[in-house]
């Protein structure tokens, strides 16, 4: 699909782009929550991503009702990052919306998020505080993840975590161009925003709630094929990550810096204890890189796996997953 020209940009107009999979009942509340923002003009943009329930149904019936604010577009199944991806290229507005198909907008969000950038031209992206809530809507934490802080820009804590949600920011038109496509592979959401943290994008805060992201509870059961799938993707990520904060200026004597080194260690263990060894020794060197100072165990490590192979490192210095909980404790809700 052919990306939208420059000519095509409406002033003053928010797109909302909302990407769904067989979540009839919960993409109709995305819908109204953007339907009741008190800024105007507004257009949405519903994926619908080859859902096989009643979704399609719902989702067209939302658009015969609200003509001028509505459209859909249907799609095979590829995932969130490209479902995003398709509502892009067909938005018009000078003002981009993400919001995934089970989480709230709160009513003044663009009102105060537009007179925000309006009020700071050297600001590409404005924030303000997300909610948690659980599946009916209970408040579990008034502010979620890092949205009750100021930051002036997306690194260098993009190291630590996705430090937001999908919901939290409105975008400049231009930030979302100059970032790029949005990738198939996950974390999606996480690799554009390290693009745009790339380009040194000044964040503009309100310190107002803005919206509200649904928890859902996880299946208890991992399954071996999907921690090795999760890791894999890591893999795919981490070196964009490592690139982007340096394009940013984060140093390599910052504190993130060795957290993220400490991160791309422990997933090389993973990895290399699930034969894995191409990525894992991959991950490997970019720890060494990233680290603040040279790390006996990552030396110990690389020795062990070239004299002995990646399960006999991985045993001996520990797999890592005891640890992971303990390093990633802000990447949570």
């Amino acid at each position: 699909m052919a990306a939208r020209t420059d000519e095509l940009i409406v002033d003053g107009l928010v797109s909302t782009i909302i990407p769904v999979y067989n979540r009839a009942a919960m993409v109709r509340e995305a819908v109204e929550s953007v339907l009741n923002q008190s800024y105007r003009p507004i257009e949405i943009i519903v994926v619908d991503d080859g859902s096989t329930d009643d979704t399609p149904g719902v989702v067209d019936r939302l658009a015969r009702a609200w003509p001028d604010v509505i459209r859909v577009i249907h799609k095979a199944n590829e995932g969130p990052g490209l479902a995003r991806e398709a509502g892009r290229n067909v938005a018009r507005g000078e003002f981009i919306q993400y919001l995934d198909s089970d989480d709230l907008l709160l009513p003044p969000k663009f009102g105060t998020q537009v007179a925000l950038l309006h009020a700071n031209a050297d600001c590409g992206i404005a924030y303000g505080v997300t909610r948690l809530v659980d599946e009916k809507g209970a408040l579990l934490r008034a502010e979620s993840k890092w949205t009750g802080q100021k930051l002036e820009y997306l690194f260098p804590g993009l190291l630590i975590d996705r430090w937001w949600h999908t919901s939290t920011p409105l975008y400049r038109r231009s930030v979302s161009d100059a970032a790029g496509p949005w990738p198939a592979r996950r974390p999606e959401d996480w690799d554009l925003e390290a693009r745009m943290g790339a380009n040194r994008v000044r964040l503009a805060y309100d310190p107002s709630p803005v919206s509200c992201h649904r928890h859902h509870e996880s299946p208890n059961r991992v399954t071996l094929g999907s921690r090795t799938s999760y890791l894999l993707d890591e893999a795919w990520f981490l070196p964009r990550l490592f690139d982007c904060a340096v394009r940013a200026g984060v140093g390599m004597g910052a504190p993130e810096m060795a957290h993220f080194a400490k991160w791309a260690f422990m997933v090389a263990r993973e990895l290399g204890s699930m034969n894995e060894s191409q990525d894992a020794w991959n991950l490997l060197a970019l720890a060494k890189r990233s680290a603040p100072s040279p790390r006996l165990l990552v030396t110990v490590t690389g020795i062990l796996a070239k004299a002995c192979g990646w399960k006999v490192a991985a045993a001996v210095c520990g797999v890592g997953i005891r640890m992971r909980g303990a390093l990633r404790e802000t990447q949570r809700p």
